[in-house]
C-alpha cells in the first residue's frame, strides 16, 4: 500500500509516557493509518533515522488572538513544535463584540497583553460580533497550525453591560444574559471560558479590566453553563480558594497559571502543597513557566535605567544608531552616572540583583548561575552593573540581552514543582507581552533542558506533558498521542541537537510595530494533519491547521 506519507525509521515516543520504540508510521488523508514497519515506498518520505518522533506538541496557553490575522503561521511556536495552540487566554478576547466596541477591546489588549492597538485594529477583519463568527473569521485566515479558542469574561461583560461593566456587579438579568452568550459561544465552538483576576491587569485609563473583581458568584454561574457543555474553566491571577470553589460548585474542568514563587525551596514546597490540596480529587490542572523569566533588556529592546541620556538613546530610531550612541565616550559615562543615581526599572519589585546576561553562545544561558548575574559579572570586573550592562551591549553591535527573573527564578524550586502530576510546563504567552518577553520556545527548552541537559525528564515522561496530558484538558480525543486512527499532528527531531536561538527584535506588526521573535535549530520536520509545516527549520507555506470547534 502506497500511503500519502511515511515517516522511516525513527525512535517514536507515543505520548502515552512510554519511552521510544524504533519505527515507521503510515499517514493518509491527515490520519495516521499505519504505525510499527510500513511496507512499500510513501508517496513522500521523511528519513528520521537518529531522530525523535513524537505527537505535535500542544500550548494551552497563547495570546495569538490578534497576530493570527497577519501571520497565520503563529511564529515563533510553529518553529518549536507547536501543532495546536489555545487562543483567549487571561479573559481579554476580541469577541464577543458590538462594531462600537472594537477601540475599547483593541485597547484592552493593548494594555493586558502589549500588543499595539493600531496592529490590532488594521490587521484583523473584524468582521464578526459573536465568538462563532470570530472562529469562522480565523478559519478563512488558514492558520498554519490548529486553533482553539477560550471566550473571555472582559469581552462578555462589555458586551452585556457596557460601560457598568468595568466597576460594577452584574444585575440577577445581566448574569442570565452573560451566562447565556458564553454557551453560545461554547455551543459555537469555543473550547470554554477565561477570567481574569489580577488588579494589575488594567485598561487605558488605569481601572482594573472588567471581571477583575465580579463576585465570586458570577463567575460559579458561568462556569455552570461552561460545565454543562464539558467546556473548560481558564483562570489567571484567581485565589486557590477560587478555583477550588469552581469546581466543586460549578463540576467544572480548571487550568490555572501557577509558578514556584520567589522564595526558597520552603517557598516553593509550601506552594506545591497548597496546589496539591486543591487539585486531590478535582480536575484543577496548572501550569508554570519552565524557566526563570521576566523583562528581557538590551540595546534593540527596552533598557533597564531611567535617566534623561538614557531615555534619548532609546529613542533613536535605528540599533545602529544607539550603537553608535555607546561609541561616544560623553554619552557612555552620562549613562553610567544616571545608573549609580539609582534609576534601575524594578518590575514587580524584582532587584537588579536579578538580571541575568543571557550570553553570547548560540544558545541563550537561561540556566546561567549567579556568575552570570549582570551585578556579579560587574563586581568581578570592578565595574558598576550599568557598564557592564552597557559595554557588552556595545561590544556585541547591540545583540546582548539580558532577562530580569521576574518569575519562577529558583530553578530548584521550579524542579520540585514540576513534581506534582498536577503542574505541567507551559504558559509561554506567545502572542503577548510582544516587545517585553519571549518565552514562546517553552516547548523546546523542556526538550533540550530538563530532558536532554539536567535529564529530570525522561524523553517519554516530557513528551506526555506536552502532548496527551493538554490534549485531555482541551477535551481533544484525536491528537496527542501517536495512535492509529489518530490526527496526523507529528514532531520529528533531533534529540541531541534541538535547542532555541537568541531572541531578536523583529518589525513585522502592521504598520511596522516591533516584537520579539525567536527560531528554533534540530527540528527536522513537523507535521499538521498529515501536511508537513516545518522541514529543516523552516515553513513549507503548507498552512493545514484547523479550527477546532469544542465538541465537533
Amino acid at each position: 500500500m502506497a500511503h500519502d506519507l511515511v515517516i522511516r525509521g525513527g525512535s517514536l515516543v507515543d505520548g502515552t509516557g512510554s519511552e521510544a520504540v524504533r519505527g515507521d508510521i503510515g499517514i493518509d488523508n491527515g490520519l495516521i493509518t499505519a504505525i510499527g514497519k510500513v511496507d512499500g515506498k510513501g508517496r513522500r518520505e521523511i528519513d528520521a533515522e537518529g531522530m525523535t518522533v513524537t505527537p505535535g506538541f500542544i500550548d494551552i496557553h497563547t495570546h495569538l488572538d490578534a497576530q493570527i490575522g497577519w501571520d497565520p503561521d503563529c511564529t515563533p511556536v510553529s518553529w518549536h513544535g507547536v501543532t495546536t495552540a489555545l487562543l483567549g487566554n487571561c479573559g481579554v478576547t476580541f469577541a464577543p463584540c458590538k462594531p462600537t466596541d472594537r477601540e475599547l477591546l483593541a485597547g484592552m489588549m493593548e494594555t493586558v497583553e502589549d500588543i499595539p492597538r493600531n496592529a490590532i485594529l488594521t490587521g484583523l477583519p473584524w468582521s464578526w460580533e459573536d465568538y462563532g463568527g470570530y472562529l469562522d473569521a480565523v478559519e478563512k485566515i488558514r492558520p498554519g497550525i490548529n486553533i482553539a479558542g477560550l471566550v473571555g469574561h472582559s469581552a462578555v461583560r462589555f458586551y452585556v453591560m457596557g460601560e457598568r461593566a468595568v466597576e460594577e456587579q452584574a444585575t440577577p438579568e445581566e448574569l442570565q444574559r452573560m451566562a447565556e452568550v458564553v454557551g453560545r459561544s461554547i455551543d459555537a465552538g469555543a473550547a470554554g471560558f477565561s477570567i481574569n483576576r489580577f488588579a494589575m491587569h488594567t485598561l487605558p485609563d488605569g481601572r482594573a479590566i472588567p471581571g477583575t473583581f465580579a463576585d465570586e458568584s458570577e463567575i460559579i454561574a458561568i462556569s455552570r453553563e461552561v460545565a454543562r457543555r464539558n467546556g473548560l474553566v481558564q483562570a489567571v491571577g484567581a485565589e486557590l480558594s477560587l478555583l477550588q470553589n469552581i469546581s466543586d460548585a460549578a463540576r467544572a474542568r480548571v487550568l490555572c497559571s501557577y509558578g514556584a514563587g520567589r522564595g526558597d525551596l520552603a517557598g516553593a514546597t509550601e506552594r506545591r502543597n497548597a496546589l496539591e490540596a486543591i487539585c486531590e480529587g478535582r480536575d484543577i490542572t496548572a501550569i508554570t513557566q519552565v524557566r526563570s523569566s521576566g523583562m528581557i533588556y538590551g540595546l534593540q529592546a527596552a533598557l533597564p535605567v531611567r535617566g534623561p541620556t538614557w531615555g534619548r538613546v532609546q529613542k533613536l530610531p535605528t540599533l545602529a544608531e544607539r550603537v553608535a550612541a555607546l561609541r561616544d565616550p560623553e554619552t557612555f559615562a552620562a549613562m553610567v552616572e544616571e545608573g549609580k543615581a539609582g534609576g534601575f526599572k524594578a518590575n514587580l519589585g524584582t532587584p537588579v540583583e536579578d538580571m541575568y546576561y543571557m550570553g553570547d553562545a548560540d544558545t541563550p544561558a537561561y540556566a546561567a548561575d549567579a556568575s552570570m548575574s549582570v551585578v556579579n559579572m560587574a563586581r568581578e570586573r570592578g565595574e558598576h552593573w550599568t557598564e557592564t550592562f552597557l559595554r557588552l551591549s556595545r561590544d556585541s553591535h547591540g545583540k546582548a540581552l539580558f532577562t530580569l527573573r521576574m518569575f519562577n527564578p529558583n530553578l530548584t524550586g521550579l524542579e520540585h514543582m514540576f513534581r506534582s502530576r498536577h503542574c505541567f510546563p507551559s504558559l509561554g504567552d506567545a502572542g503577548a507581552h510582544v516587545s517585553q518577553v519571549m518565552d514562546a520556545g517553552w516547548a523546546t527548552f523542556m526538550l533540550s533542558y530538563w530532558v536532554r541537559e539536567r535529564g529530570f525528564f525522561s524523553m517519554g515522561e516530557a513528551v506526555e506533558r506536552m502532548t496527551s496530558r493538554p490534549a485531555r484538558v482541551l477535551g481533544l480525543t484525536d491528537r496527542g498521542v501517536l495512535a492509529v486512527g489518530k490526527r496526523a499532528d507529528i514532531n520529528v527531531f533531533d534529540a541531541a541537537r534541538v535547542a532555541e536561538r537568541h531572541p531578536e527584535i523583529v518589525n513585522d506588526l502592521p504598520g511596522g510595530a516591533r516584537r520579539f521573535n525567536q527560531r528554533a535549530v534540530g527540528y527536522r520536520a513537523t507535521i499538521v494533519n498529515g501536511e508537513v509545516n516545518v522541514l529543516n527549520d523552516e515553513h513549507t507555506g503548507a498552512r493545514a491547521g484547523r479550527v477546532l470547534r469544542h465538541g465537533r
